[in-house]
Order: C-alpha cells, then sequence, then structure tokens
C-alpha cells in the first residue's frame, strides 16, 4: 500500500520571500497564513496542519462583517443569504474564505490566486476576484481586482482579516494608534446603530498610546490619510513595530483585541464598508455597486519588525 502525505486543512502552501521577508499564502481562501522579518512573526497566523480559527489571515467578499439576518434588498429584490453566523442570525465574511482558489501563478515574491463566485443562495451574480501578494522591500503588499462578469449588477464590498503582532504575550501591553476619527456604536448582535465621533472616548486611537484594558470589536471610519493617500495602523512594544496600510477606497477598519481573550494578537481588518452595508443605515453609502463587466480594484499591505 502507497501511502500519501497528508493533505493540510488549508491546501497547498505558497511560500514567497525577498531578503529578510518571508511569507506564506494558502490554497484555501488565498489566507495570508503568515509573514515574518528576520524570523520574527509580524502576522499572527497558524501553523500549516491548523485549521483556520478567528478568521486569521482570510479574504472577505462579497461583503466584509455582517449583514443582519442575512437579508437585504438590491434592485428591487430581496435577497436571503445563508446564516453563517447563526448564534447572532447574521450572514457573516462573504462567501470565499473557505473556498480554494485557483493558482495562477507563483515566482520567488509573488503570488497570484483567482477566484468565481457564482450565483447561489442571496447572491444574484457573478464576480471573478484576483488576489496577488507580493513580499518586497516594503513588506508583504496585497493586490485585489474583483470584476463583475455576469450579466446583473452586484452589490459589493471587500476586507481582509490580518491579526498583527509584536511578540506581546497580552494586548494589553501593545501600543497602539489608528487615525480614525469616528467609531460604529453598534448593538448586542454587532450591528450598526450610528457613526460617532470617537473624540473623548476609548475608541480615539489618534494618538498612540498602550491598549490596557480596552476591547474592541469595533469598525472606525473617517481615516486620516498621509501623503502618499494611505492611511496607517500601526502596533509597538519596546523595539517591535508592525503596521498596516490601506490604499484609496478602503475607508473602514475593523479592530478586534480578543474581549476576554488578551491573548490573541490584535486583529486591524481593512475594508471598504462597514457592517450591514448592503442594508439601509450609517454604513450604506460604503457598498459598491459593480455593473456588469465593471472593476474593483484595492490595495493594502503590511510590514514591521
Amino acid at each position: 500500500m502507497t501511502s500519501e502525505a497528508a493533505v493540510n486543512p488549508t491546501g497547498e502552501q505558497y511560500e514567497i520571500a525577498a531578503g529578510n521577508r518571508r511569507a506564506v499564502v494558502t490554497e484555501v481562501g488565498a489566507t495570508l497564513r503568515s509573514y515574518t522579518v528576520d524570523g520574527r512573526d509580524v502576522v499572527a497566523g497558524f501553523a500549516a496542519d491548523q485549521v483556520i480559527s478567528g478568521g486569521r489571515g482570510m479574504q472577505l467578499l462579497p461583503w466584509p462583517n455582517r449583514i443582519r439576518d442575512g437579508r437585504y434588498t438590491f434592485n428591487g429584490k430581496t435577497q436571503q443569504l445563508v446564516l453563517s453566523e447563526p448564534a447572532r442570525h447574521n450572514a457573516i465574511h462573504g462567501l470565499v474564505r473557505h473556498q480554494p482558489w485557483r493558482l495562477i501563478s507563483h515566482t520567488a515574491d509573488r503570488v497570484e490566486q483567482r477566484i468565481r463566485v457564482y450565483p447561489q443562495p442571496g447572491w444574484p451574480g457573478i464576480i471573478e476576484a484576483t488576489i496577488v501578494h507580493t513580499v518586497g522591500d516594503d513588506g508583504v503588499v496585497t493586490n485585489v481586482s474583483v470584476t463583475n462578469i455576469g450579466t446583473v449588477a452586484v452589490p459589493y464590498g471587500y476586507a481582509a482579516h490580518p491579526y498583527l503582532t509584536v511578540g506581546e504575550d497580552t494586548v494589553d501591553d501593545v501600543v497602539i494608534s489608528i487615525p480614525a476619527e469616528r467609531y460604529l456604536a453598534v448593538d448586542d448582535r454587532l450591528l450598526p446603530v450610528d457613526l460617532l465621533l470617537v473624540e473623548g472616548r476609548d475608541e480615539d486611537m489618534r494618538t498612540a498610546a498602550p491598549l490596557g484594558q480596552r476591547s474592541f470589536d469595533t469598525a472606525l471610519s473617517g481615516l486620516a490619510r498621509g501623503a502618499d493617500g494611505r492611511w496607517r495602523a500601526r502596533l509597538e512594544r519596546g523595539d517591535r513595530w508592525a503596521e498596516l496600510w490601506a490604499g484609496e477606497g478602503l475607508d473602514w477598519v475593523q479592530v478586534f483585541t480578543g474581549n476576554e481573550r488578551r491573548d490573541l494578537s490584535i486583529a486591524v481588518e481593512p475594508m471598504t464598508c462597514g457592517p450591514n452595508a448592503f442594508n439601509p443605515g450609517p454604513t450604506h453609502d460604503g457598498v459598491i455597486v459593480l455593473e456588469p463587466g465593471e472593476t474593483a480594484a484595492h490595495e493594502w499591505g503590511i510590514d514591521g519588525v
């Protein structure tokens, strides 16, 4: 009898590297499983033989975060998605995070993957998404391109779900800064209530300060961008730092600190829109409508030491 190597829970593993920087992207979910600089983790990922938990490193489309009751109306037709977060009766994080992505090309420092999303319950159209991860002098950079290849318009949103680390044992010790002037107040199902100013609140992270006992599972917007058009979220601890930047169109960020768990590292999730954006409310203006033949493109990256 011939024995075969066990298949990893996230499928094929694609390593890319340049100099002292190394990343691994997986077949399942086009997931950024790890990113290291000089052998030190900048992304808090998971082992090749582990099942993903907490969305670590996953790509989220054609919507990020939650949709209330999995229901929305678009172009006069009500759609009902599968309730992938049954405890809160929501549809969460899109349709591709547990799907295998087709490998298009893989070189020493670059991997390109693609997937098609076909019509299914709650989703009426056909889109094709391409994601390219590249490692270089500016860290690991993710380029996303999503095209409506069907015959009907679709609502669309994108996010990624990396966790950053600066070698902490507890997130309390991490100094955090995020240049956002508004936060999304939510109900007990983590769905939008109102978009409010961060001034004078724990959600104000515009000035770098230790996280301490603050806990977040919070969407932020009103992000101040630099001269290069990018906003930057930064973690620091001693001589370590990790930074996520995002380009135009990624106008939201979700920050997750683990709440009761203080040892999970900090998720910093660039998003095109906030939760429940397919429905009327304080996040609805972030929805992208992709007409047939139209493409949306996004770019973001991570570096650290």
